[in-house]
């Protein structure tokens, strides 16, 4: 079996890290299977990224980083590069991304939730960029959880520290703490679905390239006159439900 569980649920893609007896840390298997997960949602209009168990993801898997040992550089250029395509093809996911956290969300898995476009978190969840503890440095998740911590990251990448979810919270790494993360999850699927979901799509590309000037005015344009557009201005005129909320 792979590590990996993959479960079409009407709209909603759900991703599932299923190594629970590792606490789902990565190897290369499972790095390999999100990065082909990610790679094509299909018409998905969100994707549920969880992890079965105990824990959301702890990290590198220890037989993982032992092999990784004897490696030459540039071998271990190539192995970086893996994770940093897995992480990019979270990031690029065309459809919303929410994780769902609990338990350890260390190392790669806390890089994983900067990959998410909302991450709602348990109350006992524990985060920790701890590369340093072992004397490394989370160099390759960097461009992504970045943007989140701003310069909280100044501690958090130094110290290796471990952290609880409203710290998370409070850093920009998480959106929300809520002690029912199915409820909580349910919740935001309601207010995605009930959403264009072109329109969906386009934001995100949005939020990625964000446009100055002219351009902006062009992509307004294209959308306003464009049949989602239509319908959406149309139905709310009408006093009715658009079409794919029907």
């Amino acid at each position: 079996m792979g590590g990996l569980r993959r479960e079409q649920d009407g709209q909603v893609l759900r991703v599932t890290l299923a190594r629970p007896e590792r606490r789902n840390a990565f190897d290369a298997e499972l790095i390999s299977e999100l990065t082909e997960a990610f790679a094509d949602v299909g018409d998905a209009r969100a994707v549920v990224l969880a992890g079965e168990g105990e824990s959301f993801c702890a990290g590198a898997d220890i037989e993982w980083q032992r092999s990784a040992i004897d490696l030459s550089f540039d071998e271990n250029v190539e192995d970086a590069l893996r994770l940093y395509r897995m992480c990019e093809a979270v990031d690029r996911c065309p459809a919303p991304v929410i994780a769902r956290v609990h338990g350890y969300a260390l190392g790669g898995g806390s890089g994983l939730v900067a990959c998410a476009d909302i991450a709602i978190a348990a109350p006992d969840a524990t985060f920790g960029f701890s590369e340093v503890k072992l004397g490394i440095i989370p160099a390759v998740i960097s461009p992504f959880v970045l943007p989140r911590l701003g310069a909280h990251a100044r501690r958090y990448f130094l110290t290796g520290e471990r952290f609880d979810a409203a710290t998370a919270v409070r850093i920009g790494l998480v959106e929300e703490v809520a002690a029912d993360l199915d409820d909580a999850v349910d919740r935001l699927l309601s207010e995605l679905l009930s959403s264009g979901p072109a329109a969906v799509r386009e934001a995100k590309q949005l939020l990625r390239e964000r446009p100055e000037g002219v351009e902006t005015a062009q992509i307004a344009a294209r959308l306003r006159a464009g049949a989602e557009g239509q319908e959406g201005l149309r139905a709310f005129l009408e006093r009715r439900a658009p079409s794919w909320r029907v």
